[in-house]
């Protein structure tokens, strides 16, 4: 053999194993987890700026989508108060937080408020959903209207009785709007029952919220609506949009809404607790809190998971923690956050929050489980308060209907009526 083929055999030999390892394909890239949401744009332009930050100063990956109805769920899910009856009609489809947080290996160790632990928590104490942008009703009011009707706008009505003067004030000096409300059935059923210790829902999961308490207060709007004190915009969020406008002197809605009226033309934004009724037994109660809350999606990759729980524990960081609060306007998860929060809001932020832990205290506790919980029990309900509202029907027969239709449905799909999935 001559010595020149001798040097291109070993050439050959010294290059085939790095051709062949270069012909091997490249390994597929790690699945990015996806957060779905179904937020406004605005909310959904803050909620992916924190995303943003997530990425830069950890180096970990999370993809915010549109949540559709119907669709699979994504690794992390932001759920609103009507949407998280998907997860109890198909719990297996989910998984519970503690559990991907556990074998993902990240600690979940947070000391949650003690006022947010009963709708994501299970009967061992253990975390199954994130309540990210929980909230609950309080009364924000124009301090210019209040003024203009010569009313002290470091006073605001404390009880209903008292608000029907302030109303007849702000109509007499040109309020076409004196008063209306956001997602009436959350206010005027869930709270203003809880408010006034005669639970929305009895000890069975079952709708009762026909009582005489219930009854009273609904006829009462009733006569508002006809005086047009009252005027009623739809049954979600239409009406923040007309106080933020100016149109309206007076709401009840979500607290974390002072994050949305930080803009709002021609008002001076003044924030107290929601009115009571205080001709009720045992004085005034607490509120209830509700709102988006985060459920895990099941059947996803251990790679996947572990992004998805580098992600919550960030969410759980003290900055990121009243970041939410300043920019979302959700309640702090832990007492340190709810401490750092009061002092690093601007003003209005801090009396929303000082006003939604106000509503929040007094003797007992609220019930968890809330008629606005399931979508279909809210719109039956909120159909019959419109027809009361209307006058097309008295507030016992729409109260007794709305209490029959919703039980019906709820006999028919009884996983509706449990109180945590898992």
């Amino acid at each position: 053999m001559s010595q020149v083929f001798r040097v291109l055999l070993v050439a050959a030999a010294a290059v085939l194993p790095f051709s062949v390892a270069a012909a091997k394909p490249a390994p597929a890239p790690a699945p990015v987890p996806t957060l779905a949401h179904n937020l406004d744009a605005a909310n959904e332009a803050k909620l992916a700026a924190v995303i943003e930050r997530f990425h830069k100063e950890t180096g970990g990956q999370i993809k915010l989508v549109r949540l559709h109805k119907g669709d699979k769920p994504a690794t992390l899910n932001l759920l609103g108060r009507y949407q998280t009856e998907d997860v109890f009609s198909q719990p297996k489809a989910f998984v519970p937080l503690y559990s991907m947080m556990s074998k993902a290996g990240v600690a979940l160790s947070v000391q949650l408020s003690e006022v947010l632990k009963p709708s994501v928590t299970d009967g061992r104490g253990r975390l199954v959903a994130l309540p990210v942008l929980y909230s609950t009703p309080v009364m924000f009011y124009n301090k210019l209207a209040f003024r203009k009707a010569g009313l002290d706008p470091e006073q605001p009505p404390k009880t209903w009785f008292e608000m029907q003067g302030y109303l007849d004030k702000l109509q007499a000096v040109g309020y076409d709007c004196p008063y209306a409300s956001s997602w009436p059935t959350w206010v005027h059923i869930d709270n203003v029952s809880a408010v006034s210790g005669v639970p929305a829902i009895d000890a069975k999961t079952g709708l009762k919220f026909n009582g005489l308490p219930q009854v009273k207060h609904v006829a009462m709007m009733a006569t508002w609506s006809k005086a047009h004190y009252f005027r009623q915009y739809g049954n979600a969020d239409e009406a923040s949009a007309r106080f933020k406008e100016g149109e309206c002197a007076i709401i009840t809605t979500d607290s974390r809404e002072y994050a949305d009226f930080q803009d709002a033309r021609g008002v001076e934004l003044g924030v107290a607790p929601m009115p009571y009724h205080d001709d009720v037994y045992g004085g005034r109660r607490p509120t209830l809190v509700g709102g988006s809350s985060l459920w895990v999606g099941a059947g996803k990759s251990a790679a996947e998971y572990k992004q998805a729980a580098k992600f919550v524990n960030y969410l759980l960081s003290p900055e990121i923690q009243v970041e939410l609060v300043r920019n979302h306007g959700g309640l702090p998860l832990t007492e340190a956050a709810r401490l750092a929060s009061l002092s690093r809001l601007l003003q209005d932020g801090r009396q929303a929050l000082e006003a939604a832990y106000a509503s929040l205290r007094g003797p007992g506790s609220g019930p968890v489980a809330q008629v606005s919980r399931v979508d279909d029990t809210r719109l039956i309900t909120d159909e019959e308060l419109a027809a009361v509202w209307a006058d097309r029907k008295p507030a016992k027969a729409a109260l007794d209907t709305a209490v029959m239709r919703g039980n019906s449905l709820l006999k028919a799909q009884p996983a509706l009526k449990k109180l945590q999935p898992f």
